[in-house]
């Protein structure tokens, strides 16, 4: 997993600069992602996380983020873009036998994901968002598997640290890995799923104490 670069963008959604968060693969990863730019499968290149507004209403959110990246310097085709109203200069990085989570982390915001309709009406820019690697080939299967993997490890964290939520009501999860889509699994006890699992697992926890420090 590469480095993030630490920039920032010239918009946060008011006008005013944020932060950005920037990874950029040497050579294209296969991904899986529910990013608002770069979401489902596929090839990718880059990825950004940008701090924006919490009162966040852009009518292009895709556009924007993809705007932020070619300001960067990257070709707004090939990659993942991310929006969050958390700290980004706050990412807490955990890591497990070769696998690896970056996490954001903000819980102004925390749902459940079974709550009724219009417990959570409002958007609001991710508060939550987790940038993974897996160093093996993980196929089609194996990656969406992994995205399941994250989110339930994640919640894990979340509970055991007395927040009452599953995650927000616009969490994103990016589930990077090598080109050749040969591993067929990613569950919580699979050889790699159980990996990333407890790196994000740790990388959320510490995220939340921070988080929670700060209130």
């Amino acid at each position: 997993m590469v480095e993030p670069e630490r920039a920032v963008h010239g918009d946060d959604g008011e006008g005013r600069p944020g932060p950005v968060l920037a990874w950029r693969f040497p050579a294209p990863v296969r991904a899986v992602s529910t990013a608002v730019l770069g979401g489902g499968l596929g090839e990718r290149s880059w990825i950004v996380n940008a701090e924006v507004s919490s009162d966040y209403h852009h009518h292009d959110p895709a556009a924007h983020v993809a705007a932020i990246g070619q300001a960067l310097g990257l070709d707004g085709d090939g990659g993942v873009g991310l929006l969050t109203a958390a700290a980004v200069l706050g990412l807490v990085t955990a890591a497990d036998a070769g696998t690896r989570c970056d996490a954001t982390v903000g819980l102004s915001t925390p749902t459940w994901a079974a709550d009724a309709d219009g417990a959570w009406s409002r958007w609001r820019p991710g508060t939550i968002n987790l940038v993974c690697w897996v160093p093996a080939p993980l196929g089609d299967g194996a990656l969406v598997n992994a995205v399941s993997t994250a989110t339930e490890a994640k919640a894990q964290a979340l509970l055991e640290a007395g927040v009452p939520a599953t995650g927000t009501a616009s969490d994103a999860v990016v589930v990077c890995c090598p080109p050749g889509g040969t591993e067929a699994y990613a569950g919580p006890r699979s050889r790699w799923g159980s990996r990333l699992a407890r790196a994000v697992h740790r990388a959320v926890a510490a995220g939340a104490a921070n988080d929670l420090a700060k209130r």
